[in-house]
């Protein structure tokens, strides 16, 4: 089959609901908002002249990586809440691999992925080998918020509600610990997104899915047999 002729039959399949995308979108753009105001409290990179207190830059820096802070806090947690609510592809279960045909995929992913296998697995939502990954990233968020909540609660006026975080401090191993591991989390969240939107460009090219569109739209275009096959399985999961 031509590629035209194949065009002419794909399906749009109904994947990434609005509160799954707009809580990837939140987080996305509370991540970028965060890494640079994190970066100049961690080493203040803008020159003022004259008395620091006719400015307020890093009062205001930490005014706004506080609000994002929550934005990022409070749509991690939504997504958490939506892994039980939402639509199949949106499943804690497309995460975790606890079905056998998840456990297997994990290994066609990797043989697609490194050109062992010729065909992509039959998955519509997330892959099992990116559902682990993501699995992963989701517990460095709450790393990031835990050391995040104890930084924030060491400065919190005793009356303050983030002064109730304060356990978490020598949990987090003490401020100084907390934040090296805030710093070196942002780090590896900055390397993930870029890998994350690379490895969705390259994936949507090769299986012509319209995988990058599909976080705007909702949809993804699959051929029929991927789409019969993938809606079986999730029937089936």
């Amino acid at each position: 089959m031509s590629i035209e002729a194949e065009h002419i039959h794909m399906e749009r399949v109904y994947v990434w609901e609005v509160p799954v995308r707009l809580s990837h979108w939140l987080i996305v753009v509370s991540l970028l908002v965060l890494s640079v105001t994190g970066l100049y409290i961690g080493n203040p990179f803008i020159p003022v002249s004259g008395e620091a207190t006719q400015h307020f830059v890093m009062g205001t820096m930490k005014s706004i990586h506080f609000v994002a802070a929550m934005v990022f806090t409070l749509s991690v947690l939504w997504r958490i809440v939506w892994m039980f609510v939402g639509n199949p592809y949106a499943r804690w279960n497309e995460f975790l691999p606890v079905s056998k045909r998840r456990l297997v995929g994990i290994w066609n992913t990797i043989a697609f992925y490194t050109f062992l296998h010729r065909d992509s697995p039959a998955f519509v939502g997330h892959n099992p080998l990116a559902g682990v990954v993501y699995t992963v990233v989701f517990g460095l968020f709450a790393v990031m918020i835990a050391t995040g909540f104890a930084l924030s609660a060491a400065n919190a006026h005793m009356n303050a509600m983030l002064s109730g975080f304060q356990f978490l401090i020598p949990l987090c191993g003490g401020l100084q610990m907390a934040r090296f591991i805030h710093h070196v989390g942002m780090w590896l969240l900055l390397g993930f997104a870029a890998h994350h939107f690379w490895s969705a460009f390259l994936v949507g090219t090769v299986e012509r899915s319209s995988l990058l569109d599909s976080i705007f739209s909702g949809y993804k275009v699959l051929t029929p047999d991927v789409a019969r096959r993938a809606r079986k399985h999730i029937e089936e999961d």
